[in-house]
């Protein structure tokens, strides 16, 4: 097998660190996964899991897992301001399946950490060590030396071919030894909860996403079946600091009942990007967050993240130079995740518009119709990022 006698190390067990391993553990590589956390530990919110990402999954043999664990939404509701009924339903579900060749789901993210980690945990190529206090890593030319502390106070040093660092929005691994930029607040807070599906049932379809808008906010819900509960994310303007619980104005009848069932129950989620050019150095590079941490708004960081795992194993795994398989995979990678970017940060502007633009952009997505967004989206969705990457250079 390709990827037989070879070693790589990558610091973080979140969904990209944890996916990356299953990928190249997959063609018989040894991987060591470093966690300061003593366990998986995943912020308590849901994830939206788009076709792009679901088929990097079904090819780690997940896909039976994510099926008992997600919710494939019929569509996706929009609510205007105030309105008591959509002002559209967008068509997900089986047309989802028929088009791009995967589902659309959502699902907890612990629940995909957990699928991830039960995966990791089967294959014996696998070792993720948590409570780690402390590493240090050195590039050289035939790979890269790891210095470890682990949670019981021993140091070990490990040897191998590439390190990666998959360990999120405020990344050492780009700050400390790619000596790259520190994230940037973008003045928006994610505010996030879970709550009991009977407590909104009257509010919300029990098989559909539904989001309200509004001037300054905007709010997504989705059921999580399998939990017995909805995901609730309210996204307003605020400061790092912001403890106070979250009031929108002008809520309208429908959102003031679902903040009601959330009581007092909000996390505040600060909202970070990352932008820099910089994802690799000699054997040493970045997936997900820590290379591109974008907001939320088209639900798509996650995939993003899964995307990069996929490609980078395949470009790992298909040269015996580290450096030139990061190389290929930011070649392959930036253009793409720029362009996702910009898109979720022009929906963000979009959603929280006030009136009276708010009723041009109404208009304009009224008139659409339910499948203008499989045509709009299908440069994100029918995306393959196993198929972009052929064999080795």
């Amino acid at each position: 097998m390709p990827g037989t006698g070879r070693t790589f190390v990558i610091a973080g067990a979140g969904i990209a660190g944890m996916t990356l391993a299953l990928a190249l553990a997959q063609s018989g590589a040894t991987v060591v996964v470093l966690e300061r956390q003593a366990q998986v530990q995943e912020f308590g919110a849901g994830l939206q899991i788009s076709p792009n990402a679901r088929k990097c999954l079904d090819r780690l043999g997940l896909a039976e897992a994510l099926d008992r664990i997600g919710l494939e939404p019929q569509a996706l509701d929009i609510y205007p301001q105030g309105g008591q009924k959509p002002l559209l339903s967008m068509e997900l579900g089986a047309i989802m399946r028929k088009r791009f060749g995967a589902p659309y789901m959502v699902m907890h993210r612990a629940d995909l950490a957990d699928a991830l980690y039960k995966a990791c945990r089967k294959n014996a190529n696998i070792d993720i060590l948590f409570g780690v206090r402390n590493w240090d890593v050195v590039s050289h030319t035939r790979g890269v030396t790891v210095s470890i502390d682990e949670a019981d106070g021993m140091t070990r040093t490990t040897r191998a071919e590439a390190f990666i660092g998959a360990d999120g929005v405020h990344s050492h691994t780009r700050l400390a030894v790619l000596d790259g930029p520190r994230a940037q607040f973008r003045n928006r807070i994610a505010w996030r909860t879970l709550v009991p599906f009977d407590l909104v049932s009257g509010q919300i379809a029990p098989d559909r996403v539904s989001v309200f808008f509004g001037s300054g906010f905007h709010l997504v819900c989705y059921p999580l079946p399998h939990r017995g509960q909805v995901n609730l994310a309210l996204f307003m303007p605020g400061t790092p600091e912001t403890t106070a619980q979250p009031r929108p104005a002008n809520p309208g009848p429908r959102v003031e009942a679902i903040l009601a069932a959330a009581a007092q129950g909000w996390t505040a989620w600060p909202m970070y990007t990352v932008e820099t050019g910089v994802w690799h150095k000699g054997n040493i590079g970045l997936v997900g967050d820590a290379a591109h941490a974008m907001v939320p708004f088209q639900a798509q960081g996650a995939a993003m993240g899964i995307e990069d795992a996929t490609v980078l194993a395949a470009c790992l795994l298909g040269t015996d130079s580290t450096s030139a398989a990061f190389s290929r995979y930011a070649a392959h990678r930036q253009q793409r995740v720029r362009r996702v970017a910009a898109l979720s940060a022009r929906n963000g502007r979009i959603f929280h518009l006030p009136w009276p633009l708010s009723l041009a952009r109404d208009t304009v997505m009224r008139l659409q119709g339910p499948q203008a967004h499989l045509r709009r989206l299908d440069w994100v969705y029918a995306h393959d990022a196993a198929g972009q990457i052929g064999g080795p250079e």
